[in-house]
């Protein structure tokens, strides 16, 4: 390898652009000094990092691609030694907790206040991991609960409670012709336009299955941010239909804002799962799933 920390610590603090001396009164170093480096760097690469613009330093093409991973690489070690900190301070108590449904997460602060009583020194932190394989994120420990309905082949390899099951619900405006349906089926969405998160795009890797019926072929499909509120006032001016859990649809409906139908005659279901892994068995993680299973089978979903 020919970059070290200090190395990254060098183009980081050059990133932002200004002067070799600027970089250099940041990182508390004399300027002969940080330019001897640049240089010894810049050879081992084999190429210039920077333009010399006068005396200010701009980087090329080589320099924006290793700028950004220089910064990522730093934020990444200081978040390592500040959990390994964490560790020795208090032992390994923090739950770092990430879940497909992170437009919904209510149902996770009375568990929290439940553990807060029960187990004053573990924390519990939300992590924003990339949810198109959380499954996998456990398995590289950037996690260590996963609240997760989609089951990727790394799930094999992690340990699955089962949570709940909840029903996806197509939703519409109140004066929508499906507004008074019992259900509506594939054939139906043909003339509409489906209003779905992000996390549906079929370009992106790993994207979720269309929560549409077997036949469905909706006219449009728009794609907007995870944002229930967004996919709610879409629906309700008239833009389209939403595909939503129940669990998430479930304060709007109270509230008369919008409508929701079964899709198909039995309904679509899903089962929700708090994954593990399988050989993390630390009791304050046992007993966070314990009560998150408690939660659920109380019925509380919200």
């Amino acid at each position: 390898m020919n970059l070290d920390v200090r190395d990254l610590e060098l183009l980081d603090a050059l990133a932002g652009g200004g002067t070799l001396q600027q970089a250099a009164d940041r990182l508390f170093v004399s300027q002969p000094a940080l330019s001897q480096r640049l240089l010894r760097m810049e050879e081992r690469l084999g190429t210039p990092v920077f333009d010399r613009v006068g005396r200010r330093l701009v980087p090329n093409q080589a320099g924006a691609r290793l700028l950004p991973r220089a910064s990522r690489i730093l934020a990444d070690l200081a978040a390592a030694e500040r959990e390994v900190g964490e560790v020795a301070r208090n032992g390994d108590r923090h739950i770092r907790l990430s879940t497909q449904c992170s437009t919904t997460v209510s149902w996770l602060t009375p568990v929290m206040r439940e553990m807060r009583k029960a187990r004053p020194d573990s924390a519990i932190r939300v992590v924003n991991a990339s949810d198109d394989d959380l499954a996998d994120a456990l398995l590289t420990q950037l996690i260590d609960v996963a609240v997760l309905t989609k089951l990727t082949p790394a799930a094999a390899q992690v340990k699955l409670t089962h949570l709940m099951d909840d029903e996806m619900l197509a939703v519409v405006a109140s004066e929508h012709r499906w507004a008074t349906r019992k259900y509506v089926t594939g054939p139906d969405f043909a003339t509409e336009n489906l209003i779905l998160y992000d996390g549906y795009d079929q370009s992106r890797p790993n994207a979720l299955p269309l929560p549409i019926p077997p036949g469905a072929r909706p006219d449009r499909i728009t794609i907007v941010p995870m944002l229930t509120e967004l996919v709610v006032e879409l629906v309700a001016a008239g833009e389209g239909v939403g595909i939503l859990p129940s669990w998430v649809i479930a304060p709007y409906l109270t509230r008369g804002e919008v409508t929701a139908v079964r899709i198909g005659q039995r309904g679509d279901t899903r089962a929700w799962y708090a994954a593990t892994r399988s050989d993390d068995d630390r009791a304050h993680v046992l007993d966070f799933v314990g009560r998150l299973v408690s939660h659920f089978a109380d019925g509380a979903t919200g």
